[in-house]
């Protein structure tokens, strides 16, 4: 009874882990959930639309109605409907049917692409499943609750119709919304095994609208953290692309750790984390990169792995550098042997590996600053996201702040200016010319090829 009088106080109930058509979902006016249709798509609208008009059941679905529920304007609108794929290829001349684990149609309505899904069955035992539980294929359709039962969390088991403009709601996800609760639908721990992404999708739905996974969620995320090794690369860098560009990396890092999940995902990213100068240096890119999004800014996903990785790959290169590889070289096989090892995690792709080889690359260029070399810096296509990279090195006390004092100048000054500073002595260089004076140079005496490449002499010597 007391438990019954708090469902009733705080607008929900206890719902059995999967809904029949007999329980009566919540169906929530506009008055009572405040979303009108105009906040969403064009392409949206009349992609329900056309499926309404054709006699089948349609909404909008999942993460956009969660989004417009918590104020975020949505980056995407998916549909669920009662058409099977070939139903829905047949209301729209520009369809596609694509994807073999779940079958899905992507129907083009301008430039838009809408996703558009077919209501899931439940799982049977002609499920198609690896030893640890994984669902490898599944195209069962099923009933309107039962699309919703086999949807994660009760967030995201929400039907909006955009004619009606009713919100449908089987599992209470719109209370749990309001309670700021993250709930999984059915048993926590098969619905991991089922799809281990989603214990990586709870920390970042969590943080990034500010809910509390429910405990019985919670409980079993440490214990099935290994999982997560047997996610296909390209999903799990998809997930992690999502996280760290959902404008909240920083705090899906640090629920991360909590959870125990890096361990999974970036090797040694717990390693770097526990150490003062690798942390900073992550914590201060997540949080420029979460700036950027809130901002509306543009933010690059090579950038933020250049980042993630940096410190396995300076550890790498140090190495190299004290058995004797010069720096440039040891600089290149220690950027191929953490992305090898990386590629094994998650599949990042071959344009965003070059892409952070690059910004790694340019590094030791900095420290070339005589001649044309830093006009010919200044003129390379990756110079701003290098410099930028540059800015976070000094900012961590990774390397001293006269090489970015020295760029600072450089980049302000006009002609003639630019040829004083290129000329002016440097610190650097007076304690080098010191210490040949102290003892004979050997070698070629090639300072920009060997030892004045090696960007932050202070932290790296």
């Amino acid at each position: 009874m007391i438990r019954k009088l708090i469902y009733r106080v705080l607008g929900r109930k206890a719902a059995p882990a999967v809904a029949t058509e007999s329980d009566g979902p919540a169906v929530i006016a506009a008055a009572r959930h405040g979303i009108h249709r105009d906040r969403l798509s064009s392409g949206a609208r009349r992609t329900v639309e056309g499926l309404q008009q054709a006699g089948y059941k349609a909404y909008v679905v999942g993460g956009a109605v969660r989004d417009l529920l918590a104020g975020i304007p949505p980056k995407d609108f998916d549909v669920a409907t009662n058409a099977t794929p070939e139903q829905v290829r047949q209301c729209f001349r520009r369809s596609r049917i694509i994807g073999r684990r779940f079958q899905i149609v992507h129907v083009l309505m301008g430039a838009e692409t809408i996703e558009v899904a077919t209501f899931r069955g439940p799982h049977d035992g002609n499920t198609l499943t690896d030893e640890h539980g994984r669902v490898l294929r599944d195209n069962v359709f099923g009933t309107h609750a039962e699309d919703a039962a086999r949807r994660d969390f009760t967030v995201n088991a929400l039907y909006y119709d955009p004619v009606a403009e009713t919100i449908v709601d089987f599992h209470h996800g719109v209370a749990d919304l309001e309670q700021k609760t993250l709930r999984m639908i059915g048993e926590p721990t098969q619905r991991f095994r089922e799809d281990p992404v989603r214990m990586l999708r709870a920390v970042r739905l969590a943080a990034k609208l500010g809910l509390t996974i429910d405990p019985a969620a919670r409980r079993p995320i440490r214990e099935l953290t290994p999982l997560i090794e047997n996610v296909p690369p390209a999903r799990l860098f998809d997930e992690m692309l999502k996280l760290l560009t959902s404008g909240h990396a920083l705090r899906c890092v640090t629920q991360l750790r909590a959870e125990g999940l890096h361990r999974g995902l970036l090797p040694l990213l717990d390693v770097i984390l526990e150490q003062p100068l690798g942390e900073r240096f992550v914590m201060l890119a997540l949080d420029s990169t979460d700036r950027r999004v809130r901002e509306g800014k543009p933010i690059s996903p090579s950038f933020l792995f250049a980042t993630l990785l940096w410190q396995q790959t300076l550890a790498h290169w140090k190495r190299l550098q004290s058995a004797g590889e010069r720096p440039i070289p040891a600089l290149f096989v220690a950027m191929d042997e953490v992305l090898d090892a990386q590629s094994e995690k998650l599949a990042i792709t071959r344009r965003i590996a070059g892409d952070i080889k690059e910004i790694w690359g340019l590094q030791p260029r900095f420290e070339q600053r005589s001649g044309k070399r830093p006009f010919a810096l200044l003129e390379h296509p990756r110079f701003r996201a290098a410099w930028d990279f540059l800015l976070l090195r000094s900012e961590s006390g990774e390397i001293d702040r006269e090489l970015v004092d020295w760029w600072e100048s450089f980049l302000a000054a006009d002609g003639d200016d630019r040829a004083q500073l290129l000329q002016a002595p440097r610190a650097d260089d007076v304690k080098k010319r010191r210490r040949r004076r102290r003892k004979p140079a050997s070698g070629n005496g090639n300072d920009a090829a060997t030892g004045s490449a090696v960007p932050g002499n202070a932290s790296i010597d």
